[in-house]
């Protein structure tokens, strides 16, 4: 019963918001393969390390930086393999970089309630965080990827 409720809803959607919940599909599919490559391999794709883009918006996006924002978020919930917060931030990224969007890319460090190190990962194009906006302000960054277009 859930899956045919899911399905209605799916088709419910403008064709270009289907396209875009499938292209997320892909990219969270190609992120998680990239998460079992060593990340010094990975991280030349990701952009300029330690850098970051403007924090200025250009309004003609946010709409655009919304929708793939929610489609990355929501298709997430429908992987059959793990989709997390950096798998989901790199499929975002690819996503705004196919539009000539730019983003940074965030990796931050914490400790958990009993000590043990954590990380997270979180994206943000403009002033508008795309992924792993919720526990973001937990973790101190140790590292950026600014994914800068024209450069």
């Amino acid at each position: 019963m859930k899956l045919l409720k899911k399905i209605k809803k799916f088709f419910s959607y403008p064709l270009e918001m289907k396209l875009l919940f499938l292209e997320a599909y892909l990219f969270l599919g190609w992120a998680r393969i990239l998460k079992l490559i060593p990340f010094s391999k990975v991280a030349p794709s990701l952009g300029i390390q330690l850098a970051e883009t403007s924090l200025s918006n250009e309004s003609k996006n946010k709409d655009l930086i919304n929708h793939i924002s929610n489609a990355v978020r929501m298709m997430s919930r429908h992987t059959f393999w793990e989709s997390m917060c950096l798998v989901q931030a790199i499929a975002a990224m690819k996503m705004l970089e196919r539009r000539r969007i730019e983003s940074t890319l965030y990796l931050g460090t914490a400790r958990s309630r009993t000590g043990k190190m954590i990380a997270h990962a979180w994206l943000r194009s403009g002033s508008y965080y795309l992924t792993g906006v919720e526990e973001m302000h937990k973790f101190t960054v140790v590292n950026t990827f600014a994914k800068k277009i024209g450069d």
